[in-house]
């Protein structure tokens, strides 16, 4: 399990694709690790060098206390894309992936190829800051199969779990095993996060994808992405919701595909 130290953690990390692929940076949404991207990774990697991590607090990488920040996050990627010798690259990310998308376009235009930014926010409302404060309460209950009650109608679609009602006890045993205390602190970090008034910064080329049914993060927020960001794409994928990348694995798939073969060269 390759890992590196990255300013004050160790950071997991793995490669995939051809050695000599354009680089494709994966940027996980909250409660993700590497392994959550197994429905885009077959496709990406048959073209792209693709480079899958876990975010400080996240999965196989450290997680410190304190709190945290998008700035730090962007930080540690970039010493990350330093360490591995990647001078820019696409970066594609859902739901806190995205955000952090966001904030390497506006901080860090200079390491981006693209964004992709799928299931993501700007800023947060007052529903969805409810959402989360309600999810950072029930973390705080301690009880990670609890935590899982309390949160997956938040982020499942209705069709999806009708379909699929036998993934329920799965991704509630992936939840059994967060680490709750570190779960608040990336929530913590998304309340503080708002970069609607700096989105016309970003001059990277963008892609915006939202859901059609996320509660949690619905399409009036990629529609702001996409009035902010000029030249922008903006998509909206049908009956899914929030966990798209799941839910819509083969749209996604065709999204991302087809705005990287715009931009490779």
């Amino acid at each position: 399990m390759p890992s590196i130290r990255i300013h004050d953690i160790e950071m997991f990390y793995e490669f995939h694709g051809p050695a000599g692929g354009e680089p494709v940076i994966l940027n996980n949404g909250v409660f993700m690790n590497t392994t959550s991207w197994a429905y885009q990774l077959p496709e990406l990697a048959r073209t792209y060098r693709v480079l899958t991590y876990d975010m400080r607090g996240q999965g196989r990488s450290d997680h410190p206390g304190g709190d945290y920040s998008f700035e730090q996050h962007a930080e540690d990627l970039v010493a990350l894309m330093d360490a591995l010798h990647i001078g820019k690259a696409h970066m594609v990310g859902t739901s806190y992936g995205g955000e952090l998308n966001l904030m390497m376009g506006i901080a860090h235009p200079g390491r981006c190829r693209t964004l992709t930014i799928i299931a993501s926010v700007s800023h947060s409302d007052p529903i969805c800051r409810a959402i989360i404060e309600r999810w950072i309460l029930a973390a705080r209950l301690g009880d990670g199969a609890g935590f899982f009650r309390l949160t997956y109608p938040d982020v499942y679609g209705e069709t999806f779990l009708a379909l699929h009602p036998e993934l329920v006890p799965l991704a509630e045993e992936r939840y059994a095993a967060l680490d709750l205390p570190t779960a608040v602190r990336l929530l913590e970090c998304f309340l503080r996060f708002d970069v609607t008034a700096d989105l016309g910064r970003i001059k990277v080329p963008a892609c915006i994808a939202s859901a059609e049914n996320d509660v949690l993060k619905p399409r009036k927020y990629g529609e702001i992405m996409h009035r902010g960001i000029a030249g922008s794409e903006f998509h909206v994928i049908p009956d899914s919701g929030h966990v798209v990348v799941v839910e819509k694995a083969a749209e996604v798939n065709s999204i991302i595909l087809g705005f990287l073969a715009k931009h490779s060269a």
